[in-house]
């Protein structure tokens, strides 16, 4: 590489375009410093030399260099530990960067009186629709409720709404919702006689799993919806939705195929079948006869519940 001229008007274009490239696009400095060249310290402006412990010498440390720090100050830093702190100048800050967040503190508190104070499912959807204690709402485009028929017996959950869900407001819509379709089809059901939400009403950015802080913020909304539908069978579909609901830490491939009992605000006991949820079965389609064991134990107990 060959230097720049600074009478060139090309080598100078050539030199910004490269600092611009590299990153270079901000001056933190009226005047240039030059990083090459040997700082001398101003020893007329150094304090007297006083002798001190050996102890102590490990307090003349000076803060290290930072963009924008003219270093030919260096010694006008305090060598003791016992200057008054206006005596000693302030560090360059670099600029901090924020972000737009909710804060968790009272958020969990709110959404349970709001779910609470739903008496219906439309009501408890107008509450979910105003409510801005999730950072989630902020970065997805539509509210994820529900779809079904609200007095169906049998009330599907699963975790978290992904892109097509996102996009049309509604569950399971892409390639997990055919196939759940085609699971409920299996046993006799379909979306007219099923009801399908979510524990998160939002998509989370990426489809990323749900922090643990947006899933305790969004449980009473699920749980009041549950309350509110009174299915006689609940179907938590996934890990996520099980543990969340049947307050549990055992793992889906645990807890599949047995029945838990999910108890609502209000004391009603429903029987819960945790299972696969679509999703991992068409990443994992050898466990397909699992769920399809599931949800003939599901087929039986609705037979039961129907006679009973």
């Amino acid at each position: 590489m060959t230097a720049t001229s600074p009478n060139n008007p090309i080598d100078i274009a050539e030199l910004l375009a490269f600092y611009a490239s590299a990153g270079v696009d901000e001056a933190l400095e009226d005047t240039p410093i030059n990083r090459f060249a040997e700082v001398k310290p101003k020893q007329a402006e150094r304090a007297p030399a006083t002798a001190a412990p050996a102890r102590e010498s490990r307090h003349e440390e000076r803060p290290a260099a930072e963009p924008g720090f003219d270093a030919s100050r260096a010694a006008e830093w305090p060598t003791s530990t016992g200057l008054d702190a206006s005596q000693v100048p302030d560090a360059p800050r670099r600029p901090t960067l924020t972000t737009a967040t909710v804060p968790d503190e009272g958020q969990i508190m709110l959404a349970r009186q709001l779910a609470a104070s739903a008496s219906t499912l439309d009501e408890l959807r107008q509450h979910m629709a105003a409510f801005d204690g999730c950072n989630l709402k902020f970065t997805a485009k539509n509210l994820v409720f529900a779809d079904g028929s609200p007095n169906a017996e049998l009330m599907l959950v699963g975790e978290a709404p992904g892109r097509d869900e996102d996009l049309e407001g509604l569950p399971f819509v892409g390639r997990s919702g055919r196939l759940l379709d085609r699971m409920l089809a299996a046993i006799g059901l379909d979306r007219t006689s099923a009801y399908i939400a979510n524990v998160i009403p939002w998509r989370p950015p990426g489809n990323r799993t749900p922090t643990p802080h947006e899933t305790e913020i969004c449980r009473p909304f699920i749980e009041r919806q549950i309350e509110l539908v009174n299915p006689k069978v609940l179907v938590n579909l996934g890990g996520p939705s099980a543990k969340t609901l049947l307050n549990t830490t055992e793992g889906i491939l645990r807890l599949r195929g047995n029945w838990r009992v999910h108890t609502t605000a209000s004391g009603t006991a429903i029987p819960a079948m945790p299972t696969l949820h679509p999703a991992y079965l068409l990443r994992t389609p050898a466990h397909k006869k699992l769920a399809w064991r599931d949800f003939l134990e599901v087929k039986a107990k609705l037979r039961v519940l129907a006679t009973s």
